[in-house]
């Protein structure tokens, strides 16, 4: 699990007793984000900036890290398709549907973790590498992003 803000992890493994499962879906890490699930090989680092997706492709939450990278507020954000914000790096070598097919099945939950290269809707000079993946609840496609 982890915070849909501030991007901590939780560890609620069933195997660690020293750690107690929360009892909140309330980051105690930042006290803003709700915590979320994920498989670990898409589960974002403290350090990383992060979407969510839902299957409408519609943003759903923003990271801080991610506000602060995109210069924009989560409230503003949230409920905009996420191509108002990225787009695959090269449209015509993957093209667009390609992006929107693998956040489409990562929001249905459906399919393993795949890497893409995507740049902000109003750039060209910049990418970043994103790892996408499915998350909830509620039911989400994840995206981590790294610069590229």
């Amino acid at each position: 699990m982890f915070c849909g803000h501030c991007g901590a992890l939780v560890d609620d493994r069933p195997d660690r007793p020293d750690r107690p499962a929360p009892t909140s879906r309330v980051c105690t890490d930042c006290n803003l984000g709700l915590l979320i699930s994920a498989p670990r090989d898409v589960a974002p680092h403290a350090h990383d900036p992060f979407l969510l997706v839902d299957g409408s492709l519609s943003i759903c939450g923003v990271s801080g890290l991610a506000e602060g990278l995109f210069h924009v507020r989560e409230s503003d954000v949230v409920d905009r398709p996420v191509t108002e914000l990225l787009m695959p790096a090269d449209a015509e070598i993957e093209g667009p549907e390609s992006f929107v097919s693998l956040l489409l099945h990562a929001a249905r939950g459906e399919g393993e973790v795949r890497d893409c290269v995507v740049r902000p809707t109003s750039e060209w000079g910049i990418r970043y590498w994103a790892r996408v993946g499915p998350c909830g609840p509620p039911r989400a496609a994840l995206l981590v992003l790294a610069e590229g």
